[in-house]
């Protein structure tokens, strides 16, 4: 079915032939380069690595394989079983590991699987070096050398990351476990038979929540809808929200790095303004910068305006955003996604960081969640796609678009990451697949169809120039 080899991972289809799958062949092949590169690339023998999975069916199977492989090459492994991604990356740190792999395919169908891989700070490895990676397992695989029985180090099976993770979440300066108590909250929560099924409600009781509604929350991988968290698959939750009258709802994706918000009346909260909330309570409190991806919403930098800080954007990818928080020594940063990713705790995207966050920002307003969403600038989204044939170039697409707009007046073009045109009104951002012969056309502006209408507009761009 596929196997897409990334420089943030490997991940396909579980099952197949070898090279076109995510087959027992590709695990080795891929683990054993990516301990191989962390020895390298720390100058040490004996590395540690940390191992976590989401629940998926073939999560099992695939963490055997891991497992085996990393001892294999004289790597000690702490196995941390079923785990949020963020909870895998806080791991990494806190045992003082080399590096970390997470199993999951994160938003895709069940039948998905992959490595998600992870640096001594917890944080997905670079694009230097995952390049490195791919090449050495397409290209040089035969350098690899395994260790003898000798060399062979140990499992250990360590469960106790989830309370770490929770506990470092309570102790945060920007979360009121007090006032999320007094207002005896009713949350309804959809973890889509994943690991968000154990996380969440371990999370909510911890900030003082006891009535908690609980959708698809056994983490057994039959996943009950398509797991990625957008509205048309949040039907079931939204009617429950109203039926059983709960104040909001929490819908994570299985990997639980990407949370979406449910008013109180069933409507959706927009997964957009996960981070726009959370962001404008951070910065309530606190000041700092803020970042998010090119193609988040402009609701971000409307909220960092009002609150006197600078907003800064960066190429789509969490590894980009991540990078320019660092730079731009920013307070609160994340991805349009439903990504919230909080430095403070650590760098990556945690939607247990975002569930404790918005309920106190949720308990100190006083306002339903649904009061709470209309006092934030609203904004519509359109995404869409152009294909081209095999003989046309993306990238020259993109580069005939940029020169047309940059003799325009009036608009501001990035090309960070393909070309953004920002208008007065709303912006319009280009990108080409790595993996698809298509450019990828998000849009944004203050209704539907004015989005719609600046897609329309690019498409006929884009027409002409192939003219």
């Amino acid at each position: 079915m596929a196997l897409i080899k990334s420089i943030s991972g490997i991940r396909g289809t579980v099952g197949g032939f070898e090279g076109e799958n995510l087959t027992p062949l590709d695990l080795v092949k891929y683990t054993s380069a990516f301990v191989y590169l962390i020895k390298k690339e720390y100058s040490k023998q004996n590395v540690k690595v940390v191992v976590g999975r989401d629940a998926r069916i073939s999560g099992q199977s695939v963490s055997d394989i891991v497992t085996g492989t990393l001892l294999s090459m004289g790597a000690e492994v702490i196995n941390i079983g079923l785990a949020t991604t963020p909870t895998v990356e806080i791991a990494v740190v806190e045992s003082g590991a080399d590096a970390g792999i997470i199993l999951t395919a994160s938003h895709n169908p069940k039948q998905w699987n992959a490595l998600k891989l992870l640096n001594r700070e917890g944080e997905f490895v670079s694009a230097k070096f995952g390049a490195n990676l791919l090449d050495l397992a397409e290209n040089s695989f035969g350098e690899i050398e395994f260790s003898d029985v000798d060399a062979y180090k140990k499992i250990s099976n360590n469960d106790s990351f989830l309370k770490k993770h929770i506990d470092l979440i309570l102790a945060n300066r920007f979360v009121d476990v007090d006032a999320i108590k007094s207002k005896n909250f009713t949350v309804a929560i959809d973890a889509v038979n994943s690991v968000g099924g154990i996380a969440i409600p371990e999370l909510l009781r911890a900030l003082g929540v006891e009535n908690i509604i609980e959708l698809n929350c056994v983490a057994d991988g039959q996943f009950a809808h398509n797991p990625e968290p957008l509205p048309e698959n949040l039907t079931e939750i939204s009617e429950l929200i109203k039926t059983k009258k709960a104040d909001v709802g929490f819908v994570v994706d299985p990997d639980v790095d990407r949370l979406a918000i449910i008013n109180e009346d069933g409507t959706m909260f927009g997964e957009e303004y996960t981070l726009v909330a959370v962001a404008d309570y951070i910065l309530s409190v606190e000041k700092g910068n803020t970042v998010s991806n090119l193609s988040s919403t402009r609701a971000l930098r409307d909220v960092s305006v009002k609150h006197g800080v600078e907003y800064f954007a960066a190429a789509v990818g969490e590894v980009n955003v991540v990078a320019k928080m660092k730079e731009t020594n920013a307070i609160i940063g994340g991805e349009g996604n439903g990504g919230i990713i909080f430095p403070e705790i650590h760098a990556g995207r945690d939607a247990l960081v975002g569930v404790a966050i918005f309920l106190t920002l949720l308990a100190k307003s006083g306002k339903a969640t649904s009061e709470l969403r209309a006092t934030y600038p609203s904004y519509f989204m359109s995404k869409n796609k152009i294909e081209f044939g095999a003989d046309i170039d993306p990238q020259n697409i993109l580069n005939e678009v940029k020169n047309i707009y940059s003799k325009k007046e009036g608009v501001e073009i990035s090309t960070v990451d393909g070309v953004k045109i920002d208008f007065e009104n709303g912006w319009v951002h280009l990108r080409k697949s790595n993996t698809e012969a298509i450019v990828r056309i998000y849009s944004e502006a203050k209704s539907m169809a004015e989005a719609e209408n600046l897609a329309d507009l690019m498409k006929t761009v884009v027409r002409d120039i192939l003219k």
